[in-house]
């Protein structure tokens, strides 16, 4: 019941307003890494329900692609990090730009503005694997973007983390800002190429990682409302959080390489709501409730005033998301994996009543879910159980500081079972573990511990069901039935 009058309310909001107001230059992020995705054509109309008019893709996927054709939202097309390599051939990379840009640009088809080269392929934790490769992938995407005679209207950035930029935890002041200097040359480069085509830099900043993992950064300093004691900078200008902090640094990177006027993209920026002790909905709601207006009011940073273009991350969570960063990778959604909006948003940053409305006509599978058999007799095998549901679905929640932290053992294995039940498209086979689980009808969701009951997606639906799918299914369904 819980579960239901949650859906009712949304669905009382959704027809109260029409369609939101959104933040000018306010885009978002919209990954697809979930093992039961929405269908494209749910999410796009969800994001012009909310009156979004922007979208940054991880892919160009052709489902995708297709369902944004006529909604004149603009879009940034993206190449995975694997595929860079490739693109340092040119006629591959004209093929790329053919197969995923040109042939959506008819009338009533695709309105692209960017091409993102790669995902932060900067990272020092990739151990250099992309440094050889992006800028030539990058002058060729671009290179092949002006011969097909599009490059005045679409233009090619790399997404970068903005560890590219000694940060504000390395540097305390924005006006020392540099680029690392064991990537400084082709930092330079890229950005003389960005400049040379009038593309814009595109950077990825995270306030939440700052106090991820370092319980001396001042805490209220990752958000916009409550720094009790500004950071100064040597040429007097105070900081009141590290957002603006992180902002000017590039800024002051990007003067002292001589290009103090380049367009900045926010790529990324958001807060996650589960799977560490610092995501949670109050905290995401704080951190929104101060950047939307910030943005709405063109304040820009003390180096950069005005608008700012700018990337939400992300959409809708993703279960099937690495978690090697962190279990709160899998819960960056502004909404549900569902499309249910996880907390109050106004998207207009005005004050006004332009609530985020939920994703319509999303179909469940049934009501039920599975737990652990209160009468299993030896619970011997539990451990291996829970690990073995775990390592097939995402317990995420589970973890220290997470929303169902506080479950008994008991409630863990039931979490657990539930969760690779619902993965496995509630196929009854499922929910046996040795004898250690059974079936309910009844709700056993736990405070803000939620047992999730999983849609019946495109992806994932019996009748919609792709063939690697309901391959990849069976296998580990029988799987199940020998390891058992």
């Amino acid at each position: 019941m819980e579960r239901l009058c949650f859906l009712n309310w949304v669905s009382v909001v959704g027809l109260l307003g029409c369609v939101c107001v959104c933040v000018e230059g306010l885009g978002v992020n919209w990954g697809t890494m979930a093992s039961h995705k929405l269908p494209p054509d749910v999410v796009v109309k969800m994001l012009k329900d909310n009156g979004i008019k922007k979208v940054k893709l991880f892919d160009a996927e052709k489902s995708t692609m297709s369902a944004l054709a006529g909604s004149d939202i603009e879009v940034m097309v993206a190449i995975p990090n694997d595929q860079l390599a490739v693109m340092t051939d040119y006629d591959r990379a004209k093929q790329w730009v053919q197969r995923n840009v040109t042939r959506y640009l008819f009338n009533g088809g695709v309105n692209i503005k960017y091409a993102a080269v790669g995902n932060e392929p900067f990272l020092s934790s990739y151990n250099g694997s992309f440094l050889n490769v992006t800028l030539p992938a990058l002058q060729n995407i671009q290179n092949a973007l002006n011969e097909a005679g599009v490059g005045d209207s679409i233009k090619a950035s790399v997404p970068l983390n903005a560890d590219v930029y000694n940060s504000p935890q390395t540097s305390p002041y924005p006006s020392a800002g540099r680029f690392r200097s064991d990537i400084s040359d082709l930092m330079t480069q890229i950005v003389q190429f960005l400049s040379k085509n009038n593309a814009p830099f595109t950077v990825n900043i995270y306030p939440f990682l700052s106090l991820y993992g370092n319980d001396d950064f001042p805490f209220d300093y990752a958000f916009f409302d409550g720094a009790s004691q500004p950071v100064v900078d040597s040429n007097g200008i105070p900081y009141t959080n590290v957002f603006d902090a992180n902002f000017d640094t590039l800024v002051s990177a990007l003067k002292a390489a001589g290009y103090d006027n380049m367009t900045i993209i926010v790529g990324e920026v958001g807060w996650p709501t589960d799977g560490d002790k610092n995501a949670n909905v109050g905290n995401a709601y704080r951190f929104y409730n101060g950047l939307l207006p910030r943005l709405a009011g063109n304040k820009g940073t003390p180096l950069r005033p005005g608008n700012i273009e700018v990337y939400l991350f992300g959409l809708i969570d993703e279960d099937i998301k690495s978690i090697a960063p962190g279990n709160f990778e899998r819960h960056w959604g502004i909404f549900r994996y569902d499309g249910q909006p996880k907390f109050a948003m106004d998207f207009s940053g005005r004050g006004q009543n332009t609530y985020l409305v939920a994703a319509q006509n999303v179909e469940y599978l049934p009501a039920k879910w599975c737990m652990l058999n209160p009468n299993a007799k030896d619970v011997s095998k539990l451990a291996d159980n829970i690990n073995f549901a775990c390592t097939f679905s995402d317990c995420t929640s589970l973890g220290y500081g997470s929303s169902c932290n506080g479950l008994d053992a008991n409630g863990n294995a039931s979490y657990a079972f539930n969760m690779y039940f619902q993965g496995q498209n509630q196929n009854e086979l499922a929910c046996n573990f040795e004898g250690l689980a059974t079936l309910t009808t009844q709700n056993i969701s736990q405070g803000n511990c939620n047992f999730s009951i999983q849609i019946a997606s495109s992806s994932s639906s019996p009748r919609g069901g792709s063939s690697a799918s309901v391959v990849a299914s069976l296998f580990i369904t029988l799987f199940i039935f020998l390891w058992q």
